[in-house]
């Protein structure tokens, strides 16, 4: 049986909007397993200069990710969408193990299947170190941006 992860396509601004808000949610768990199930079995990625495909690698991927990345925090806004695409910009702020701290500003092209799962993704990212005092990004990890936590635009990012 096919799971469904509403919303599904063809998107409207509304289900586009909270299909990239129920994304960004399930990234800032930083739980791998379940961020995973968002995608096809055989779902497709292009993450940097990666490309991963099916669940299993997904998996590895992010918790190889969340293992680097710490006290990660993510922010994903809306750039577009069309029948079964969805196109985001997002930032998210970490520091390394060596107490460095980063925000990386990316864009991301999805595709989804006609059950709400994504079976493509493709992400470009940079990376900008940033001193403490720099930060945006504050709400408990592993949970939820606040609804009262500003997003990109408000932000100036």
């Amino acid at each position: 049986m096919t799971e469904t992860r509403p919303p599904v396509p063809p998107f409207t601004r509304e289900t586009a909007i909270a299909k990239v808000r129920a994304a960004e949610d399930g990234w800032n768990s930083c739980n791998s397993e379940r961020v995973s199930l968002a995608y096809t079995e055989d779902s497709k990625w292009r993450n940097r200069s990666e490309f991963l495909s099916g669940r299993a690698e997904i998996v590895a991927f992010l918790t190889r990710k969340w293992n680097r990345e710490l006290e990660y925090r993510l922010i994903k806004e809306l750039w577009a969408f069309a029948g079964d695409r969805i196109a985001v910009r997002f930032a998210y702020e970490y520091r390394d193990d060596s107490g460095n701290w980063f925000r990386a500003y990316g864009n991301e092209n999805w595709e989804f299947d006609p059950h709400g799962l994504m079976r493509v993704r493709h992400a470009s990212i940079n990376d900008l170190p940033i001193g403490p005092g720099a930060r945006l990004f504050h709400w408990d990890r592993g949970g939820p941006r606040p609804a009262d936590h500003p997003g990109l635009s408000a932000l100036g990012l």
